[in-house]
């Protein structure tokens, strides 16, 4: 199998996997006692916190650990507008921001608080000028906006959106899911938030940093763990492995960037060459390096992504994080083009030049042979 689905979780990097192995033993006692294996449990954890600090620009002092990137969202969306609920109860999110910011959004409306949504242009881009209007209107007490779109893989305005929200006094926060590890973290932000699996870490590991001076409170039942961020046991484990991966994949980005986005242009130029009748969505230049979405007409992406596992490939369609319920994408409904026949392919560190060959190679029969079995036949 030829794994093309980094998007939704990378493979656990080798220095994440020998980093928790570890940290299994060395790091098994609670961290918040005083006895010595429990002291190095602690300091094996702030290790881990200041180096995570050190990579996205951050004190250690402002980072916690959660336990999943949707987590860290979550706690990051409703504690800052609960931080901040005397300023306002207004919330600003991008069109096609991850359902994790707007779904706390939506439990922000429910709790008798405003969203309001800024549309994107057909490459998924946020509008600047847009973003800014929305942050100035009184009584706005947070904004969301993440680095690079986990669907198509467009890049984000963020150092604009970051200095309209300067401007405004509004604090932001930047969802960095699809970037950390890969791209420099941008400035400006507020509240970061990320996934370590998305990195090539374990599963179970997210991160939230929260600027110092930026009002923050905990929407959960106070626990004196993470800071009194975060409740319930830290894993210190996966934690260590989540950094070391961290770090690794940030030492390797430079190059394994440009092969990937290499390859990734390969697929972009090739499935409209090779594919009548399909829509390659997202921005072609100002993008995440490993991400290529295309739609193709008259045929539903999901049996498409049959018939290319039974080929030997694993990739996704529609909505990454709610392809399970065949609704379609709220992010290419955003953008305005094609929802159905939708095909993501999000290639992970390692990929091969020959994976992609026998990619293209399969894919133009198995779409005729799909659209066939409907009556629709291909040139």
């Amino acid at each position: 199998m030829a794994y093309f689905d980094a998007a939704s979780s990378e493979p656990l990097h080798p220095a994440a996997r020998e980093a928790l192995v570890s940290a299994l033993d060395a790091a098994a006692a609670d961290p918040a006692r005083l006895y010595g294996e429990a002291r190095r449990s602690r300091l094996l954890l702030e290790r881990a916190r200041a180096e995570a600090a050190e990579l996205i620009g951050a004190r250690p002092d402002e980072v916690s650990f959660t336990t999943s990137g949707t987590q860290a969202v979550h706690l990051g969306v409703l504690g800052t507008l609960l931080g901040r609920r005397r300023a306002g109860r207004r919330m600003v999110a991008g069109a096609v921001e991850h359902s994790s910011v707007l779904q706390a959004g939506a439990a922000h409306e429910g709790d008798g608080g405003e969203l309001e949504i800024v549309g994107v242009d057909i490459a998924g881009r946020v509008d600047p000028a847009g973003f800014a209007a929305a942050v100035a209107r009184e009584g706005t007490a947070l904004a969301c906006l993440q680095t690079a779109n986990h669907e198509v893989g467009t890049l984000q305005p963020v150092a604009e959106a970051a200095e309209a929200c300067r401007a405004a006094g509004v604090p932001l926060l930047v969802d960095a899911a699809q970037t950390l590890g890969r791209l420099p973290v941008p400035p400006g932000w507020s509240v970061l938030t990320g996934s370590a699996h998305k990195w090539g870490g374990p599963a179970g590991v997210g991160v939230l940093a929260v600027r110092k001076g930026t009002r923050w409170r905990s929407p959960l039942p106070e626990d004196e763990r993470e800071r009194r961020r975060v409740p319930g046991f830290e894993n210190v484990p996966a934690v260590v492995a989540a950094v070391a991966a961290l770090r690794a994949r940030a030492a390797e980005a430079e190059a394994e960037n440009a092969r990937l986005s290499a390859l990734v242009d390969r697929i972009r130029a090739s499935v409209p060459r090779l594919v009548p009748d399909v829509e390659v969505v997202g921005d072609p230049v100002a993008r995440a390096p490993h991400i290529v979405t295309f739609s193709c007409l008259y045929v539903a992406g999901e049996v498409i992504l049959t018939e290319l596992d039974r080929a030997g490939f694993s990739v996704s369609s529609g909505s990454s994080c709610t392809a399970s319920t065949l609704r379609p994408s709220h992010v290419l409904e955003a953008m305005g083009v094609l929802t159905h026949g939708n095909v993501r392919v999000s290639l992970p560190r390692g990929a091969s030049e020959a994976d992609v060959d026998r990619f293209l190679a399969v894919l133009p029969e198995i779409v005729r042979r799909v659209r066939a079995a409907v009556g629709v036949e291909s040139p």
